[in-house]
């Protein structure tokens, strides 16, 4: 499945987030990874991510899409590099 995750949390979380999604994600923007990931690959995601993030104050958004194949990214201005074959 291909996954759009974005993230807000406080200063101190913001690393960690970052750091434990790249594990499983393409980080493509400030608080913006993408990419291919199995199911059970989602689900620790989302159970390391919880173990981080302050759920009164940070917030984790997945936008999941069962293939890439009829999505297409366009973007305006400077890209991070993105691996795979969702460009």
């Amino acid at each position: 499945m291909f996954v759009l995750m974005v993230y807000d949390a406080g200063v101190k979380r913001v690393g960690p987030i970052l750091k434990t999604a790249r594990r499983y994600l393409n980080w493509v923007q400030n608080s913006v990874l993408e990419g291919e990931i199995t199911q059970g690959d989602l689900k620790a995601l989302k159970r390391d991510l919880a173990e981080i993030i302050n759920p009164e104050h940070d917030s984790v958004l997945f936008y999941v899409w069962r293939t890439d194949r009829y999505a297409a990214r366009e973007a305006l201005g400077l890209q991070r590099e993105a691996r795979g074959n969702f460009v």
